[in-house]
């Protein structure tokens, strides 16, 4: 009797973490803060993040990150002329669940990604880039450690979409 009482208040203490966490989310109070250095500069978006939640297309030119092998992702191809290509990855994105577009020309896209739930945060850049004539991307977390595999995930997502476009 005594271990299903306690089984009992185990499973309650469960249930009530997980209601304050859906809460907590829920608020905003997991979206955590938009960086301001995002955007190209001197032909580099920002560096993969020092944790491994971001990937990134140009991490290669940071060959001493500590997160170097995690946040390599290809850059995404050109399909047709970059502004096409842009437009084409804007339309995509924006198709996608829990998505605001931030900033948007024919050679840069900043997109927010909000989980539905938890109300988590991701940030990405795509920028078309002149020298590689590639489009460079870069999709990081604001918050925790691990992304458990999504940003990764979101580009391969992108990725599979333009290529059948």
């Amino acid at each position: 009797m005594i271990f299903i009482k306690w089984l009992l208040i185990i499973i309650l203490l469960i249930v009530i973490a997980i209601v304050l966490a859906v809460l907590t989310g829920q608020l905003g109070m997991l979206k955590g803060i938009a960086p301001t250095d995002l955007g190209v500069h001197e032909g580099k978006l920002k560096p993969p993040a020092m944790t491994p939640n971001s990937v990134s297309s140009q991490a290669t030119l940071y060959p001493d990150h500590p997160q170097l092998n995690y946040a390599s992702i290809e850059p995404l191809p050109l399909i047709g002329d970059a502004a096409t290509t842009m437009a084409r990855i804007r339309s995509i994105i924006e198709g996608m669940e829990g998505t605001e577009v931030i900033t948007s020309d024919e050679y840069y896209l900043y997109v927010q990604f909000t989980t539905r739930i938890m109300k988590f945060v991701d940030d990405a850049e795509f920028w078309f880039d002149p020298v590689a004539h590639v489009i460079q991307v870069r999709s990081a977390s604001r918050l925790g450690k691990s992304d458990l595999g999504m940003n990764r995930k979101r580009i391969e997502a992108i990725r599979a979409q333009l290529a059948s476009s």
